[in-house]
């Protein structure tokens, strides 16, 4: 064979490995380039307790739902590039989320990303107040079922400052435009008092109610009292306070009702009720609007109370979000839409267009007259653009939005909604002080051993040992180099259990050394010359290594592919270092024994380290017979 060669391809792998360490990504000093991407424990970082519920009845989920959940979960961590993200089940209901690195909010992880689209119905104040109005001239913001030009029913000063939903360039008959705030502009005298604008889906609100929440709702009305609840009960549309002011005192203790308590109270209770504010609503558990079938109340930027109709389009039925840059540079997330999605996406917008029925009150209704669509996350209103044509292409939703929330949202989107909801319940800053004193003492102890393996080495295999130091060192450095590159190309993390992993293929590598070592002593002792032998022990030697290292490696992907967190980094940093191991004694091990062999060194029994291997073969080759020899 000719080693040259070999050494040739190891060293070509270092200088590639070692140029992408130092400028593919890299930036900084010295040490920042060659700096590895550190884990959880090593660095700090945040973490984050979630503690599911099923619904309302809180219930426990169950196992599928949970495990579900979590991987859903774990795609949106892995989207913000770090990998090494640890998130696993505790208990019957909680998940941890632990994050490497710089802290970060986490807050929208577990959100159940529930994507509604429902036409706006009514549109009121949501301050909550009670007190009544003075009567003047041009009337104030309040909670008056007529609609005033205060622009309560807006869901900001101005549209261009609310997100909105637009058709894509490539098709749609129109544009969503958001709605602004001279929407209700024109008062239309006791609009909200209509009959017919009160629940155009009556069969919506006709859905039978689970036993939990009647029980509720019965603990609510003991709580509020009987005239309270018979006064809200009684409402058809939302409550004057200037018609009647007495009817402020009897529905003032709604304003004392928890989250909790409003979200089990019927959609036209909570939108009626004057004292039900955004400050209630908007606290409501996760979940509380979920329901595709119900007409729901939700608000907008916390001052705008909507009734909103069922929902007609769902989550499900996009079928992929982006967050891109529009002509205008600003971020957006856009939306594709399934097959069935897009039809149903256009006979919404048609309703709406339309105003099919005089669904929309005329508080709900936009600048020029059209019905607005709300795009409802959860339990909160992204935006509620007024519909200008009916869409028959994909749409995006705009705004005030930054790379990071846009691809934020885009993620939650993209990987669906959670099957089961979440409170979270802490969130914490790690610090590394525990993890760097346990690495110190890690590397100090892989140290004393290395440095006793090396020690023993060169004791008992003299020059042999020289390659088991140098093979070691070598597949240090690639594995190192891996660890370097890979940490910015696909965001492996380092941590404790990845470098106890390490250590442990150092320690196969060492045994190979071991096997192929006493195989060239059995070949000289079986009378080959150390020159043949090495080559004939290299063949025999080759398949119990190769064997020993599969077993590893099998050991390691099955343990990668079956476990979550920290032992995944476990099993990764093992099968790396494994595969490494191979590379150094295909391109290393066997060519320097080559080249060693050919050196007068290696034939000297007190310098190879073949001490007793070569004595014995000498002995075996002196003729037994002095005459023999003679002859």
């Amino acid at each position: 064979m000719r080693p040259g060669r070999q050494l040739a391809v190891l060293g070509f792998i270092f200088v590639v490995l070692y140029l992408l360490v130092f400028f593919s990504g890299a930036s900084g000093s010295l040490k920042d380039r060659l700096e590895p991407r550190l884990g959880l424990d090593l660095i700090g970082g945040t973490r984050v307790t979630l503690e599911a519920t099923n619904s309302l009845d809180g219930q426990p989920p169950t196992a599928e739902n949970l495990e579900e959940a979590r991987q859903i979960i774990e795609s949106r961590v892995n989207a913000f590039g770090v990998a090494e993200a640890e998130v696993v089940t505790e208990g019957n209901r909680n998940i941890v989320i632990s994050l490497p690195g710089e802290n970060r909010d986490l807050t929208d992880v577990g959100s159940a990303a529930e994507l509604r689209f429902r036409k706006v119905l009514k549109a009121a104040d949501g301050s909550g107040t009670v007190a009544v109005p003075p009567p003047a001239a041009t009337p104030a913001p309040s909670g008056s079922a007529s609609p005033t030009p205060s622009g309560s029913a807006s869901p900001t000063p101005s549209g261009s400052a609310a997100p909105k939903v637009t058709t894509s360039p490539s098709g749609g008959q129109g544009g969503m435009a958001p709605a602004s705030p001279s929407a209700s502009a024109t008062p239309t005298p006791s609009a909200s008092a209509s009959p017919s604008a009160a629940a155009p889906s009556p069969s919506a609100s006709e859905e039978p109610v689970p036993a939990s929440i009647e029980e509720q709702r019965k603990a609510v009305e003991q709580k509020v009292g009987a005239p309270a609840w018979q006064a809200a009960s009684g409402l058809q549309a939302q409550a004057d306070l200037t018609a009647d002011p007495s009817l402020a005192d009897k529905l003032k203790p709604f304003g004392t009702l928890s989250p909790q308590e409003v979200a089990v109270l019927p959609a036209q209770m909570q939108f009626n009720v004057p004292t039900i504010g955004c400050a209630q609503l908007d606290k409501r558990p996760p979940a509380s609007i979920s329901d595709p079938k119900q007409q729901v109340v939700s608000c907008e930027d916390g001052a705008s109370k909507y009734l909103l109709d069922q929902a007609k389009v769902l989550g499900t039925d996009v079928s992929d979000a982006d967050a891109v840059l529009d002509q205008t540079n600003a971020w957006v997330v856009s939306l594709d839409f399934t097959g069935d999605g897009q039809g149903k996406w256009t006979g919404l917008t048609r309703e709406a267009f339309n105003n099919e029925g005089q669904a929309c009150d005329a508080t709900a209704l936009g600048q020029d007259g059209k019905c607005r669509v709300a795009v409802v996350l959860d339990n909160e209103i992204v935006s509620s653009p007024e519909i200008q044509g009916v869409l028959t292409g994909n749409s995006q939703i705009t705004g005030n939005f930054n790379q990071k929330d846009a691809s934020a949202l885009a993620s939650q989107l993209r990987y669906g909604a959670l099957p089961v909801t979440f409170e979270q319940q802490e969130q914490q800053n790690v610090t590394a002080t525990l993890g760097a004193s346990h690495l110190r003492a890690g590397l100090l102890a892989a140290g004393i051993g290395m440095l006793l393996v090396i020690i023993y080495a060169f004791f008992y295999y003299r020059l042999l040992g020289s390659v088991i130091f140098l093979s070691l060192i070598l597949s240090a450095l690639l594995v190192f180099g891996a660890l370097v590159v890979l940490g910015r190309q696909i965001g492996f993390t380092l941590t404790l259990a990845g470098i106890a992993g390490m250590i442990v293929s150092l320690g196969v590598a060492a045994d190979s050394f071991v096997i192929y070592f006493e195989r060239l002593k059995d070949e000289i002792r079986e009378g080959r010359s150390p020159r043949s032998a090495v080559p004939r022990a290299w063949i025999r030697a080759r398949r119990t290594i190769i064997s020993a290292n599969a077993i590893t490696l099998l050991s390691a992907v099955v343990l990668y592919v079956v476990s979550v967190g920290t032992v995944k980094g476990f099993a990764f940093a093992l099968g790396l270092a494994t595969v490494l191991d191979l590379v150094v004694v295909f391109l290393f091990r066997h060519p320097i024994m080559t080249m060693f062999a050919r050196t007068r060194a290696f034939l000297s029994p007190r310098v190879s380290g073949l001490g007793r291997a070569l004595p014995a073969r000498t002995q075996q080759t002196q003729p037994r017979n002095p005459r023999a020899k003679e002859a």
